[in-house]
């Protein structure tokens, strides 16, 4: 029985150092690599994070693995299940920030995962200044929601980790169509 206690003892201990490398910002981004998982709680860190994301979801979080290219390791977030309530939706955000996001996404994803930048900043210049796009385009960048490779951008770490890009644009064509039925 004892060892059993120590056996139940060494997992949750392996799941609080997986809680903390998955949930605290270390370097720039947060989360952590796989190969940072598996140094740390061994070759079996998998089944140890499907753990912790039974006890997370419990709390209205899960643990998403994300994989950008297949010669880089995965990295692991804890992001929220689900969406949130309505109330809570801007986060702090303003609402045309975030309707500049949305755009920016939208964007990129129509034109296959990449879109100049040039065309973007225009897009959003028909509705909002040019400063509040730069300013913008900087800010969706260092959070991670985009990234610029040669005046090109597209999906960030963050985008791919957090929002369900499929359905962002099932909702987004699902309103153009609403909408057009109402005319």
């Amino acid at each position: 029985m004892p060892e059993d206690e120590e056996g139940i003892e060494a997992v949750r201990d392996k799941m609080e150092r997986a809680a903390q490398l998955i949930l605290f910002k270390r370097h720039r981004e947060p989360g952590a690599k796989s190969w940072e998982l598996k140094q740390t709680l061994g070759k079996r860190y998998e089944e140890i994070v499907d753990m912790l994301d039974q006890e997370l979801q419990r709390l209205g979080l899960t643990i998403k693995e994300i994989q950008k290219d297949e010669d880089k390791p995965a990295r692991y977030y804890a992001t929220m299940k689900g969406h949130p309530r309505l109330s809570d939706r801007t986060f702090g955000w303003r609402i045309d920030d975030m309707a500049c996001l949305t755009i920016t996404l939208a964007y990129i994803q129509s034109k296959r995962g990449k879109a100049p930048i040039d065309e973007v900043k225009d897009l959003l210049q028909e509705k909002i200044p040019k400063w509040r796009v730069d300013q913008n385009i900087n800010r969706f960048t260092k959070m991670g929601y985009i990234s610029e490779e040669e005046g090109m951008l597209k999906m960030g770490w963050r985008a791919d980790a957090e929002i369900d890009q499929k359905e962002m644009l099932e909702e987004l064509l699902s309103k153009e169509i609403q909408g057009s039925e109402k005319e």
